[in-house]
């Protein structure tokens, strides 16, 4: 197992387009709903324990090598916005390109061919984890941590809030990063033996409302 491969494929920079989402933040703070950094803190818990626990759930089970096909089709079955759905598959096939570029594999191969216009993203990142050498906690973990961080990303763009704030706000959220990403390991090794069913289906369905929403605005400074 590589810790630095744990590092670059958790960077904010890597190049897997995550820069452009806010995660729902801007349908958020437009709301009202978003306003300073205690706002923040309760949408980033309230996401991270949803659909934060349920994406890093399907990324630790492609990690551990459950057909990835199958977790699609969970995800697909987990996600009822369309536009999330159209999100997700946008940003896996972002993710597809830089992580064969990066740690090549057979795996990624069969599955960019299985799905050429994009498989959800937390699935390819799973994926991408097995090709880095990482486990199912790994690619939990990195799924936990893109919950919370790009909402907090783009409220220092949104709101001008200071970014001290915001990056406090993920490390008091430390622990129940930690704790969300035990869960969706545990759930993912039982997923090996009773299929996705086993995995979490945790929604957040103002979150759903909001992204359906937010994708009719004529003009937005995130792509969702």
């Amino acid at each position: 197992m590589s810790r630095a491969a744990l590092l670059v494929l958790a960077d904010g920079r890597f190049p897997a387009g995550g820069h452009a989402h806010s995660g729902g933040a801007e349908a958020a703070v437009k709301a009202g709903r978003i306003r300073n950094d205690r706002d923040l803190a309760a949408f980033c818990r309230g996401r991270l324990h949803t659909t934060g626990l349920t994406s890093a759930a399907l990324a630790a089970a492609a990690a551990l090598g459950v057909d990835p096909l199958d977790l699609d089709e969970a995800a697909d079955a987990r996600t009822p916005s369309p536009a999330l759905r159209a999100t997700a598959r946008k940003l896996g096939r972002q993710m597809m390109r830089a992580a064969r570029a990066t740690w090549p594999c057979a795996e990624l191969d069969a599955l960019a061919a299985a799905r050429p216009r994009g498989a959800h993203q937390p699935v390819v990142l799973g994926v991408a984890a097995g090709a880095a050498g990482l486990g199912p906690e790994d690619a939990a973990h990195c799924v936990a941590y893109e919950t919370v961080s790009g909402p907090a990303t783009a409220a220092v763009r949104l709101l001008s809030l200071d970014p001290f704030e915001a990056t406090a706000v993920l490390a008091r959220l430390a622990p129940e990063l930690d704790d969300v990403a035990r869960r969706a390991a545990e759930a993912a090794r039982r997923a090996l033996d009773e299929g996705t069913g086993a995995l979490p289906a945790a929604s957040a369905p103002l979150l759903d409302i909001t992204a359906e929403a937010h994708a009719a605005w004529p003009v937005r400074l995130f792509a969702s």
